[in-house]
This record gives structure tokens, C-alpha cells and sequence, in this order.
């Protein structure tokens, strides 16, 4: 059985310890956190502490907390060659201080509290400073997930850049629909279906094959009335920007 310390109780590891708290394979000896959280049903058994100094043996401690403050942690913890993994996509694990045994395990995807995941076709990336460590981490990982990868931090660095294109900026434009809708009380549920569908093509298409749209082939009149509809500010940059750059791959093409 794996023992698991949470270090941190934000989204990703509040969602991680829902997960692994349902396998058999792994005990969750405790949840440190430094501010106090109640453990509700059926939590309530579990060990809480707010108290650095008072944090229990595992075999694994999972920090989840903002990429800035890793590090600082890390060297305040009060123990040493333990077997300590952190949950960011943005940070290398030499941020980890060295004076514990360090790895990764990063689940790519998107987090919010209220709303629940399934784990199972979630990527897991992991990466750790030696071969038995690793394997624990993938021994941990494949209880949640069918789809635990190897990788370095520097590849790792590089899909999270990717994620955040098509994750944090597409939600973003997201928004921006929504706020030119709000305007004529036109309802975002409006959207739901495009969004959908234009999520689902990618599962046979390449993005490139299933892209569309008036800068792709080069309707002037919509995309002139587009910018007319849009007054002057972020969001109109935002439309001639995207446009150009679309313009300029497709161009060719036309």
C-alpha cells in the first residue's frame, strides 16, 4: 500500500485526494494545509495539521500550491530523504529542494472545485530523480489513470505552454463571446453546440484540417463587418490579430 502526505489542499491535490482516497492500493495517512480545513464526511478519519512540524510518514508527499511558493516549502519542511513530488505543469522539479528526494506528478488537465473529473483518461506526467522513485510514482499513478507518462521537466514545461493555448486562452474567448452576446440578451447556451462540435472534430481531425472561419478563407466583407461590429479596445485587437494570423497560414492556400 502507498502512503500518501497531501501538502497543500487546493484544486489539483483536493481532486487527487478524492481519487486516490477510493483505491485500495493507497492509504492518505494525512493532509497538511496552513490554513484549517474541516474533513467532511466521509473524510473525518483522516489526520488534518496546520502545523509544519507535525506532518507523518509516507511514502510520498504531494505538494499542491501556486509555482512561486514551491520552493520556500519545500526547504521548510522539516524532514529529510523523503520522497517529495509536486503537481505543477509550470515548475521544473529542481525547484524542489534538494534535500529531499524529488519528482512530478502532473495531471494535465483543468481543475475547479466545483465541478468533478474523471481521472481514468487523464494524462498523469511524472518524472523523478531515480528509478525506483519513478516507479513508484507510476505504481501511484496508473490507480487513477490508464494514461501515466514519463517525462522531463523541460518537455513538461512546453505541454503546459501548450495547455494554456488551448485551455486558459480558449476559455478566455469563451468569455468574450458571452460578453458580446450579454449585449443583445442573446443567451451563451447559444454557443454550447459549436463548442462541442468544434471540441469533437479534433478527435478525427488535425487542428489544421478542422479549422474554419472567415480569416481561413479570406471572406473580407465578414471580417471587415466583424471589426465594425466590435468597438475600439482589447477585444477588436484581439479579433485583427487572430485574423492576421490565420491570413498568414492559410494565405497561401486561397
Amino acid at each position: 500500500m502507498i502512503k500518501v502526505v497531501f501538502l497543500g489542499f487546493g484544486n489539483v491535490n483536493s481532486h487527487l485526494f478524492n481519487a486516490l482516497h477510493e483505491k485500495t492500493e493507497v492509504s492518505i495517512v494525512q493532509v497538511f494545509n496552513r490554513n484549517f480545513i474541516k474533513m467532511i464526511s466521509p473524510f473525518e478519519s483522516i489526520s488534518f495539521t496546520d502545523d509544519i512540524s507535525k506532518i507523518k510518514e509516507a511514502d510520498i508527499y504531494i505538494i499542491g500550491i501556486p509555482d512561486d511558493a514551491i520552493s520556500s516549502f519545500s526547504e521548510s519542511l522539516q524532514f529529510q530523504n523523503k520522497f517529495v513530488v509536486h503537481t505543477s505543469g509550470g515548475a521544473a522539479m529542481n525547484v524542489l529542494s534538494s534535500k529531499n528526494r524529488r519528482g512530478i506528478f502532473y495531471p494535465l488537465q483543468t481543475f475547479s472545485k466545483q465541478r468533478g473529473v474523471d481521472f481514468k483518461e487523464i494524462p498523469i506526467c511524472i518524472e523523478a530523480e531515480n528509478s525506483s522513485d519513478l516507479e513508484l510514482l507510476e505504481k501511484l499513478g496508473k490507480t487513477i489513470s490508464e494514461k501515466v507518462i514519463e517525462i522531463s521537466s523541460e518537455k513538461k514545461e512546453k505541454l503546459h505552454l501548450a495547455a494554456v493555448f488551448v485551455n486558459n486562452f480558449t476559455n478566455h474567448l469563451y468569455q468574450i463571446g458571452s460578453e458580446i452576446l450579454e449585449k443583445d440578451n442573446l443567451p451563451f447556451d447559444l454557443l454550447k453546440p459549436l463548442i462541442m462540435e468544434t471540441a469533437s472534430k479534433i478527435e478525427n481531425l488535425s487542428p489544421e484540417e478542422a479549422q474554419t472561419g472567415p480569416a481561413k478563407r479570406n471572406d473580407k466583407k465578414t471580417i471587415e463587418k466583424h471589426l465594425n461590429l466590435l468597438p475600439e479596445g482589447p477585444h477588436k485587437k484581439l479579433y485583427a490579430l487572430f485574423t492576421e494570423q490565420l491570413n498568414q497560414k492559410y494565405g497561401k492556400k486561397l
